[in-house]
């Protein structure tokens, strides 16, 4: 390999280890997700699991068939949990970005604006074409698929401090316990997830991005004159 090469291939790793996600993001449209992110939707889906697996029932363990079998109720034991990290991440297929969105409610689980008003356009028969065939419009993003490894390797990371949560009083939310303690930037915390954007504020949004397109619009318009 030339020299010309190997300054050019060091460029290039320099350049994606100092925030390759924003080439990503400028020339693709591309953001993942941040680590605040990840922590509160993981947790919150990860919240949702459990809960959906709660139950009053008693399940026995030990291996020897002679001797009495441990009892242990089934929302304590390590079964329930372990059974619940191994959904987790899949359910992470589930979101859909909505990119009118700024912050972390950008992740929700309904289809976004967007597409709501492109199906409504093929609805009506008007022909819309994004170079993809329709019935891949609603398939999982670069960003959503990514959220599921991210996730994956989170769970990895912070197994103990979910275990640590799981197998104490649980009298702070999984969020509290885990996030505010691993994370440095919590501000995406604060805010509302996704699914709890109201209709009224859904049209607001719409609106105020229809505004914004209407001044890029200008902004183009005045750079050809």
């Amino acid at each position: 390999m030339g020299l010309k090469s190997c300054v050019f291939l060091l460029v290039v790793v320099l350049g994606l280890s100092q925030g390759g996600t924003n080439i990503e993001e400028d020339q693709y449209g591309v953001r993942y997700a941040t680590d605040c992110e990840v922590c509160k939707l993981v947790m919150k889906e990860l919240g949702e699991k459990l809960q959906s697996k709660d139950s009053s029932g008693v399940i026995e363990t030990g291996y020897n068939i002679d001797a009495s079998k441990k009892k242990t109720k089934y929302n304590k034991s390590e079964l329930r949990l372990v059974e619940t990290l191994e959904e987790v991440c899949s359910g992470m297929l589930d979101y859909r970005i909505h990119k009118e969105r700024e912050d972390s409610t950008r992740w929700a689980k309904k289809m976004s604006q967007t597409f709501q008003t492109l199906h409504n356009l093929v609805n009506k028969g008007v022909k819309v074409d994004l170079g993809i065939p329709m019935e891949l419009w609603d398939e999982p993003s670069a960003e959503v698929t990514h959220l599921k490894t991210q996730c994956e390797q989170f769970i990895e990371d912070h197994e103990d401090a979910i275990s640590s949560w799981y197998f104490g009083d649980q009298t702070k939310s999984l969020q509290s316990t885990v996030c505010k303690k691993t994370l440095k930037e919590k501000k995406c915390l604060s805010e509302p997830y996704g699914e709890d954007i109201t209709a009224e504020e859904q049209a607001k949004e719409k609106a105020e991005d229809k505004k914004k397109q209407k001044g890029d619009r200008s902004k183009t318009r005045k750079n050809e004159l």
